[in-house]
């Protein structure tokens, strides 16, 4: 890593009105990443220079982070996607670089905890299921944001477990992770328009070991509060949408899946909102997923 001199004469140079010398400058700070961002912090915050000046710090601590992003992205597919959390932690930073980590594993970890106090090994799935719900949608108050629906804000766990309202697959995330670190075979669904969750046979799980072939005991829809369906709901829902049934409409999804179904909603939803920036953004975010 450069010197701070050798950083803090760089950062003088973003006042350069030479587009040239900007372009220059620019391609030498970006080649420091991360490290050069406390510089830049403080040299945008003592306002030497004027506006092109800190706008010019501003693009550049986005782009810096942006970067990271995309490389965290781009490892985290390449390692199978191991840790879906991991893979949730990595799109929150795109929206805020700075979140508070810890904050977000010890509400998850309290959410967990309170669950595993009311669950006992004589419940049925069913049962579980039900604890799950009690804990998330009426203690801590969870539910679908219906009035906004189409926020990006829905897709970005630390905004999602601070207002407690989501998209289905932000609920579906929460729900699922806390699951499966209790022990329950409880994984998400790509299912088309809508994201849900499928309780898998444990019986058919010992005898598979593979969450993707396993049989699936019911259903359950995290933006509806919970609500319990069978395999005959999924099949008339993709009816009135004129959709063959797929097996991927059925089974649990991969980790890279989930994840890029969750940047595709980030896509629709700044699509909406006209945002052309994060669009081609958030394109190059799904990139990095690719094989």
């Amino acid at each position: 890593m450069k010197k701070l001199t050798d950083i803090s004469s760089l950062i003088q140079l973003l006042d350069d009105p030479d587009e040239l010398v900007y372009s220059h400058v620019k391609i030498q700070i970006m080649s420091i990443g991360e490290g050069a961002i406390p510089n830049l912090e403080e040299a945008w915050e003592s306002n030497l220079f004027g506006v092109l000046f800190q706008n010019r710090i501003e693009e550049l601590i986005h782009e810096i982070q942006f970067d990271a992003v995309a490389k965290s992205l781009n490892e985290w597919a390449h390692a199978k996607g191991a840790s879906l959390l991991d893979g949730v932690m990595i799109i929150n930073r795109y929206q805020y670089p700075d979140f508070d980590q810890e904050k977000m594993l010890k509400t998850l970890e309290q959410i967990q905890q309170d669950i595993w106090l009311e669950l006992n090994t004589n419940l049925t799935a069913f049962e579980q299921v039900k604890v799950i719900n009690h804990i998330l949608f009426q203690i801590y108050g969870f539910s679908g944001n219906t009035l906004d629906y189409h926020s990006p804000k829905n897709s970005f766990l630390s905004e999602v477990l601070e207002t407690k309202k989501g998209n289905p697959l932000s609920l579906s995330l929460i729900y699922s992770i806390i699951s499966q670190n209790l022990d329950l075979p409880i994984y998400g669904v790509n299912l088309p328009h809508h994201f849900i969750l499928a309780y898998l046979d444990r019986f058919s799980l010992y005898k598979t070991n593979n969450i993707f072939e396993t049989d699936v005991l019911f259903y359950v829809n995290p933006f509806s509060k919970g609500t319990v369906f069978s395999k005959k709901e999924i099949d008339y829902f993709l009816e009135q949408l004129k959709l063959d049934p797929e097996d991927s409409f059925f089974k649990p999804a991969t980790n890279v899946s989930i994840i890029r179904r969750a940047l595709s909603n980030l896509e629709n939803s700044y699509t909406k909102l006209g945002n052309d920036d994060r669009v081609k953004e958030i394109k190059h975010l799904i990139s990095q997923l690719e094989d």
